[in-house]
């Protein structure tokens, strides 16, 4: 799938890294879901709202069910920098 928007400088917390090597899931693999718009499981509104954001330059938080955990991936307004983490680190 094609980029939607860039990434910036990517960073993740422990714990979202923990979750992932647990779990077996790559996070170079939820990036690319991320950033091709596949906003994973939120509401509705929250996708509406991304696909807003992309076309005008704000905030993108997608999330992602990681075995007994779920992972946040959120892009800056800026795009400066994507950042993958638990809800409980945010």
């Amino acid at each position: 799938m094609a980029a939607r928007f860039t990434l910036g400088r990517i960073v993740a917390t422990p714990g979202a890294l923990e979750a992932l090597e647990a779990s077996g899931v790559s996070p170079v693999e939820l990036l690319g879901r991320h950033q091709s718009g596949d906003w994973g499981e939120i509401p509705p509104e929250d996708a509406r709202e991304n696909e807003r954001s992309v076309k005008h330059g704000f905030r993108i938080l997608s999330s992602y069910p990681i075995g007994e955990e779920r992972t946040w991936i959120i892009t800056e307004a800026d795009r400066s920098s994507t950042c993958l983490l638990l809800p409980s680190e945010y």
